[in-house]
């Protein structure tokens, strides 16, 4: 995962639920130079768990972790950083 354009990640998850391991595999491979939020939600909660990234280009996406595995969250997010590091390329 392409996570050198990450400025800010968001994550709201119960750790308990399918979601929970991709929603804790993606964390773990965020690094420390992003700004990373995290609210563990309880086991019934009615709020749903949610990914958001903030690229460095103000650019935003956001993700269900119970609906995709990590791979699916690691496809889903390159999407935007491969698009940053062409330009990061050309700007060369």
């Amino acid at each position: 995962m392409i996570t050198k354009y990450f400025a800010n990640v968001a994550v709201k998850f119960d750790p308990f639920t399918t979601g929970g391991r991709a929603a804790r595999l993606f964390l773990a491979r965020v690094p420390s130079s992003a700004k990373i939020e995290y609210k563990v939600l309880p086991k019934n909660s009615t709020i749903k768990p949610e990914i958001q990234v903030t690229f460095k280009d103000k650019f935003v996406m956001k993700a269900d972790p119970s609906e995709m595995n990590i791979n699916d969250l690691r496809d889903y997010f390159n999407t935007h950083s491969r698009k940053l590091a062409i330009k990061d390329a050309i700007s060369e």
